[in-house]
């Protein structure tokens, strides 16, 4: 009898050699820590801090602020006589307010003003987002190639493709590729920034990332306000304090304009990174607080109004953050006749860019949502379904021009499917994955290989249909699988390259674990319920199905695996955990299941510690394929995973190495990664997280669970990793009675965004008839 995940694990059945053999002595190296799943690979070692210290908090001596300087929005609202000045100063506090109301009134009317224009490619997107947005637009004019918009030769995607023209009429053609973008900071600038680095006590090192993070002018910019080193990745606030007493003295403080600017800026990033797109104001202002800002409500307007961020009304337009005063500064005449006041609304602080994101979305979604048209007759497709939920489907896909569909593993039968219904009918229908592996599995669903693309490729035009004459993808139909690992920046730059009367259906499994970036797309999606939902009723079959199934709704229940698909072995520590991992992936997995040691995915929880992805991956090198790591640590052979850009881990196998990289193969692919990027982009591959595990399958998953990690485990993420599994899950076990409390009790970790509010307010066909 398999023993049960949750119960006291037993003992492994005495014909495995789990039950025979000792556990290695292996020493533990520490507590393994949870890393940022939402981290960038290239962050893990460890960062240098920007005053040369190892973190230390800021210190209780700062020097005062100086005087608070003169806000010239009172001045500006005076009647303009010849005593201006001396009026602004009588000013009561109460009209110094109001004016400062309409100040920032008029400033965010002009931003509204200014987005409701046409927007330049990549302005306010920034990273991968605004390069794709970049490439839509320039190509949408014929201005520039796609090749153009990415870093090297050798990574770049093929140039944009033309859709094929009907037949009959020529082909257009496809523009010339351009030269890539130079995207490599001057030496002239790295040096000037390393001089002003070098006279503020921070590392040289952090030179070349200041620059290539505030552009060309890094050192004016640092120098004028120091600060600003807070939006290099890895700096945290008090080394940036260190870096500004250093460079300007007396002239700073903790309550200095340009500190709580940047601080504000800072927690609003760092929240991107753990998937939000908003945080609550009071939120800002109690961190700030902690940061011994003495005034986080000044602290917050001086942000806002410097633009550095948004400020929202959750029920209210989102563009007037004081909709409970009149324009006179007077109060609502509700409140005037003593009507019942409203009710209070959270205000929501965000950076500009998923702001311009989430609007972008929503407003896409709207547009596909209205814009769709019946066309073609489905009732013969969907008479010919595979399935009920198949056809429930394609009847749903024949009338709405948005559509969510959920279910698990099984279930992705169902889109590929419609698919095919939808190329059989004569339209331009594709398959949208997460990973190259899902791609592959999509296409053998389909029964075409041209049937399915990755989301990566597609967004590029490396691969799919190419674009029409208006730079739209060449696209009647489009299935996005793994839907929830679309975030808001790269979700917008996808629907904004859809024409009007495309369908898209997003489709995905909602008990799996997030997006690598900001935004909960496919959960607000779901949420809001502006379009027409699928829920499958195709169950996982078998004991991993079944097992994966429970978890789902919070419950670990025990499973009949006769054939040993599903196999516990207990464990007390983290050397005996990683000892049992080697021995499972080398030895019992291959003789029990005939399944290689190549097609076996380790899947733990963090990257650091004694059982983490790094000691795993070490182990496992050792054991499967040893070696020197003459090519920058790796060997000819390596299983390794190529993370191209943050939230994308691409599984690969290192080939060769020579002066122009490091060669890979990854999904049959060759891929080059130059010498300058291994070591930022790519990592040993035997062990992965669940994060970077999200959207692929392997024959035989372990999943690692040393008593140390049971602080970072959640439904979500057991009910991600179990279900990595096609025909054997083995589960090193040493979190005893954690794992069934984490998946009955620590359900997903509730990501802040605007998107469902923004949705719910989108009038729907129907309505809008």
């Amino acid at each position: 009898m398999t023993a049960l995940p949750g119960e006291t694990p037993g003992t492994v059945g005495t014909d495995t050699p789990e039950a025979a053999e000792p556990p290695a002595a292996t020493d533990a190296e520490g507590p393994a820590h949870a890393e940022a799943p939402d981290a960038d690979e290239s962050a893990e070692a460890t960062e240098p801090t920007a005053d040369g210290s190892d973190g230390a908090e800021t210190s209780s001596e700062d020097p005062p602020a100086g005087d608070a300087p003169v806000d010239d929005a009172s001045t500006s609202a005076s009647t303009g006589e010849e005593g201006e000045a001396g009026a602004a100063a009588a000013l009561s506090e109460a009209q110094a307010e109001l004016a400062a109301q309409r100040e920032l009134r008029e400033k965010i009317a002009k931003r509204k003003a200014e987005k409701e224009g046409p927007v330049a490619a990549g302005t306010k997107l920034s990273g991968t987002a605004a390069d794709l947005l970049a490439a839509v637009r320039a190509v949408e004019s014929g201005e520039k190639a796609g090749a153009e918009f990415f870093d090297s030769p050798a990574t770049a995607p093929a140039p944009r493709r033309a859709a094929p023209a009907p037949a009959g009429q020529p082909s257009r053609p496809a523009p010339a590729p351009a030269a890539p973008l130079d995207r490599t900071a001057s030496p002239e600038a790295v040096d000037a920034v390393r001089a002003v680095l070098t006279e503020g006590g921070a590392p040289e090192a952090l030179a070349a990332p200041a620059t290539g993070t505030l552009g060309e002018q890094a050192a004016e910019l640092l120098r004028a306000d120091p600060w600003q080193l807070l939006a290099v990745p890895g700096v945290r606030p008090e080394q940036a304090d260190g870096f500004a007493r250093a460079l300007l003295g007396t002239a700073c403080g903790p309550d200095d304009e340009r500190r709580t600017a940047a601080l504000v800026g800072w927690l609003l990033e760092r929240a991107a990174l753990q998937g939000h797109t908003a945080l609550d104001a009071e939120a800002v202002r109690a961190a700030l607080a902690e940061r011994a800002v003495s005034d986080p409500e000044e602290a917050v307007r001086n942000a806002v109004e410097e633009g550095v961020a948004l400020v929202f009304q959750e029920g209210t337009d989102p563009t007037e953050p004081d909709a409970a005063y009149e324009e006179d500064g007077e109060a609502p005449a509700e409140a005037e006749t003593g009507t019942e006041a409203p009710e209070p609304v959270q205000v929501l602080l965000g950076l500009d860019r998923y702001a311009l994101a989430e609007e972008s979305l929503a407003d896409g979604l709207a547009r596909l949502m209205n814009a769709c048209e019946k066309g073609a007759d489905w009732a013969e497709a969907a008479a010919a379904a595979p399935s009920p939920s198949a056809a429930e489907l394609i009847r749903t896909a024949a009338t709405a021009g948005l559509v969510a569909h959920s279910g698990g593993e099984a279930a992705r039968a169902e889109p590929a499917a419609l698919i095919a219904a939808a190329r059989g009918l004569g339209l331009r229908a594709l398959g949208a994955t997460h990973s190259e592996d899902g791609r592959r599995r999509l296409a053998e669903a389909v029964g075409a290989p041209d049937a399915a693309v990755t989301l990566a490729g597609l967004l590029s035009d490396a691969e799919g249909p190419g674009r029409d004459e208006d730079g739209a993808l060449a696209l009647d139909l489009l299935v996005v699988l793994d839907a929830p690992q679309l975030d808001v920046e790269g979700a917008a730059v996808l629907v904004e390259a859809l024409a009007d009367g495309v369908r898209l259906v997003l489709s995905g499994d909602p008990g799996v674990l997030g997006s690598a970036g900001a935004g909960r797309v496919f959960a607000d999606v779901l949420a809001a319920r502006a379009c027409p939902q699928v829920v499958s009723r195709t169950p996982d079959p078998g004991p991993i199905g079944e097992l994966v199934s429970g978890i789902g709704i919070g419950e670990l229940t025990q499973v009949e695996a006769p054939g040993k698909e599903v196999v516990i072995v207990p464990v007390r520590d983290a050397g005996e955990a990683v000892h049992r991992t080697v021995q499972l992936v080398a030895d019992s997995v291959p003789r029990a299941f005939s399944i290689p040691a190549g097609d076996t995915q380790v899947i733990t929880v963090g990257h650091g510690g004694a059982a983490g992805t790094r000691a795993l991956n070490e182990a496992l090198k050792q054991r499967l394929n040893p070696g020197p790591g003459r090519f920058g640590g790796f060997d000819p052979g390596d299983r390794v995973i190529h993370v191209p850009a943050p939230g994308r881990a691409v599984p690969g196998v290192v080939r060769s190495a020579d002066a122009e990289g490091l060669h890979l193969e990854c999904g049959g692919v060759p891929v080059v990664v130059p010498q300058e990027r291994v070591e930022s982009a790519v990592r040993h591959g035997w062990a992965l997280s669940a994060h970077q595990a999200a959207g692929m399958r392997w024959p035989a998953a372990v999943v690692v669970l040393p008593g140390d990690a049971a602080a970072g485990l959640s439904r979500p993420w057991v009910y991600t990793a179990f279900g990595r599994a096609e025909r054997h899950l083995s589960v090193v076990h040493g979190v005893d009675q954690a794992l069934p409390h984490a998946v009955a009790q620590i359900p997903a970790q509730e990501r802040t965004t605007r998107l469902r509010a923004l949705l719910e307010a989108v009038p729907t066909p129907d309505a809008a008839s």
